[in-house]
């Protein structure tokens, strides 16, 4: 009896100690960490007592924690310890916060609208970091945008739909985490200033990493394994109900793949079989704002779609730098540039959509497919201005046709290659582009292809040098 009174007076003491120095373990709030207990009210119990004490660490240990929506707050470190699995709980438990009412017209989806209703979420925060060598499982999370307005009016419909979801916030973190099956978006934030996502790995069933009008991110060191959409994705969408700027980004020591679910994780990489679209680092669609001073350098890309830049919605993309890219296995397209006239905003607005100052240097890629080249396409009338491309070595399938018919101009078009059909060259095709360096890029077949290497429309100042 002495021996428990004992013990039981040391973990009163020992917690007592811990909380003092600002660390909370979930347990003494109640968690269990069975999989079976709903465990995301200790969660944010423990949340609300560090916050009262000026913040702190929450502490993960290993177990099976079984939670809807946790909230994270001011000055709050969410530390997943090895052996520690965050389980979203299934819809049926009802055990999500209700979305937040968003107020206006919805230009984007309700993925980039709604946030509250999400396994992890914090909005206008500040110092809010997600830590540790645990897990991330979504298995409870739908992959579907399901919010819409005028369906749920700022109500939530029992689902979560994102894994980790911050808006508005200031000085993020999130670091050596692993995330399985993120809903419709593993990670997205918007509106976020100054942060970094160091070494996360992510195997999921949508959107791995969706950064959204948001400045002086860092994303490194970090895999994405995306089979059915995009692995690093940089938007601008109207969800702050105004056109932000996407700017000042980095992106680099990543690698993006498009194996089959789970595969990346328990690794046999299997390849899936090819989607519409699958891995890739993208800039776009949403793209309201733009993008500004954004450096992509010293990624892989495995059974990926390829690069993707798409200003299409009346911003504007403007100084982007891409160095050291490897790329193995390319679906539809290496190197896809874009503008367009979707115009997906308020009517009233009269800017047109425009890119500029885009270099891209040392790249290899075998293996890609023949469908498209590299694709360079402004709009008629306003071209883009200024691409540089240099010390890139492509290796295509080849086995394409000639192709007679012009090529569909992107205009109000959703833009994706695949619908457009097979580019008129199959190693390099622009149209509407005004300053234009082509400078020791060289394109190789796997087997023989009727198209030229090269087809320029409409492009002016241009310097080619094979």
């Amino acid at each position: 009896m002495m021996r428990r009174f004992f013990y039981v007076l040391l973990g009163c003491l020992l917690t007592a100690f811990a909380q003092a120095n600002g660390v909370y373990n979930v347990r003494d709030f109640g968690a269990k960490g069975d999989g079976r207990t709903l465990d995301s009210p200790a969660f944010n119990a423990a949340i609300q007592k560090a916050v009262s004490q000026g913040g702190g660490r929450i502490d993960v240990p290993a177990g099976q924690y079984l939670c809807g929506s946790i909230r994270l707050d001011n000055d709050i470190e969410l530390h997943l310890m090895a052996g520690a699995t965050i389980v979203a709980a299934p819809a049926k438990m009802k055990a999500y916060d209700e979305s937040e009412v968003f107020g206006g017209p919805e230009y984007q989806d309700g993925g980039h609208t709604y946030f509250h209703n999400s396994l992890i979420w914090a909005d206008g925060k500040q110092n809010v970091s997600i830590t540790g060598r645990g897990m991330i499982d979504g298995v409870g999370l739908t992959k579907k945008d399901t919010e819409r307005a005028g369906q749920v009016q700022g109500g939530s419909i029992g689902t979560g739909d994102k894994a980790i979801a911050l808006k508005l916030c200031k000085n993020i973190l999130i670091r050596d985490i692993t995330i399985f099956r993120g809903g419709h978006f593993a990670i997205i934030v918007t509106g976020c200033e100054r942060g970094t996502i160091d070494n996360v790995t992510i195997d999921t069933n949508r959107d791995g990493i969706d950064i959204d009008c948001c400045k002086y991110l860092t994303v490194q060191n970090t895999k994405v394994n995306t089979p059915s959409d995009d692995a690093i994705v940089l938007k601008s969408s109207y969800a702050l109900k105004a056109p932000v700027l996407c700017e000042h980004i980095l992106v680099n020591n990543c690698l993006v793949t498009g194996y089959k679910l789970g595969t990346f994780l328990d690794g046999t990489y299997q390849p899936e079989k090819v989607n519409w679209v699958c891995g890739r680092i993208k800039l776009g669609t949403e793209s309201n704002g733009g993008y500004r001073n954004i450096a992509i350098s010293n990624c892989t890309c495995m059974w990926s779609s390829g690069l993707a830049f798409e200003e299409v919605d009346q911003g504007r993309m403007e100084n982007i730098v891409v160095s050291n890219i490897s790329m193995s296995h390319v679906h539809h397209y290496p190197i896809y540039i874009t503008t367009g006239c979707r115009n997906r905003g308020p009517k009233e607005r009269t800017d047109v959509s425009s890119a500029r100052d885009i270099y891209i240097s040392n790249v290899v890629a075998d293996d890609c497919d023949s469908l498209a080249s590299i694709i360079i396409t402004g709009m008629d009338g306003t071209p883009i201005r200024n691409v540089n491309l240099s010390d890139i070595r492509i290796q295509y399938r080849g086995g394409g046709k000639k192709v007679d018919k012009p090529y569909r101009e992107q205009g109000t078009n959703y833009p994706e290659p695949r619908w457009a059909g097979p580019t008129p060259a199959y190693g390099l095709y622009a149209r509407h582009v005004d300053g234009l360096t082509v400078r020791n890029v060289r394109f190789e077949l796997m087997r023989p292809d009727e198209r030229p290497d090269i087809v320029l429309e409409d492009v002016v100042n241009e310097r080619i040098e094979k």
